[in-house]
């Protein structure tokens, strides 16, 4: 698994921060998805954003936007979908892993344990939890099943991620709190969310 592709998942409505892009909103005078990216950049050897829309709006990552590459805005395992197509065409990894936009704590050991407990436990799929929370959108995918991802998006019409994971042997990767007891999959989809993100960053730097 030397070969890895990092992709951020921003293919998301925003519903809940009622108007704004929540990965757009700053925190700690960078964007929520900039502090995702430069951690995720740290970790993997390329990074690209999986988000539809106008690409511009993210010029300032200076990363490869992959629009997804099924119709009608089909959930995170669409975005998972478009990692897969963009990696084959683009590289000589064997596997993706992905990160949620909207989650600015994630742990800077999050790739190297996902890959270590997939390879112990055989796992063709691992997904990351945290307080016995599952976090599908925080995966390591195999490339080889894209086309079979994409039959389960187009021709079955599914997008419940959890569904099609059970097809493969899969495990879940168990991370701790970080400091403060923060759970480090803390995530932004609301005003309160971010308020709650801001207090959190603010503990970080008076430790």
């Amino acid at each position: 698994m030397a070969d890895l592709l990092g992709v951020i998942l921003a293919g998301g409505l925003s519903r809940r921060m009622e108007g704004p892009e929540k990965s757009l909103l700053e925190l700690n005078g960078k964007t929520l998805i900039c502090h995702i990216a430069d951690n995720l950049k740290h970790q993997t050897s390329n990074v690209i954003l999986n988000a539809n829309g106008d690409a511009k709006r993210f010029s300032d990552l200076g990363l490869e936007v992959q629009k997804d590459t099924v119709d009608g805005f089909a959930g995170p395992l669409a975005g998972v979908l478009a990692g897969m197509r963009w990696a084959q065409t683009n590289t000589k990894a064997t596997h993706i892993i992905t990160a949620a936009a909207d989650t600015p704590f994630f742990p800077e050991s999050y790739v190297a344990q996902m890959l270590i407990q997939a390879i112990e436990q055989k796992a063709e799929i691992a997904l990351a939890s945290s307080n016995d929370r599952r976090h599908p959108v925080f995966g390591l995918w195999p490339i080889k099943l894209a086309d079979e991802l994409e039959s389960f998006l187009v021709d079955e019409n599914n997008r419940k991620i959890m569904l099609f994971v059970e097809r493969y042997a899969n495990c879940q990767v168990e991370f701790k709190n970080l400091e403060n007891n923060v759970d480090p999959f803390f995530n932004v989809n609301t005003p309160d969310d971010m308020t709650k993100a801001k207090e959190i960053m603010l503990g970080f730097e008076q430790k």
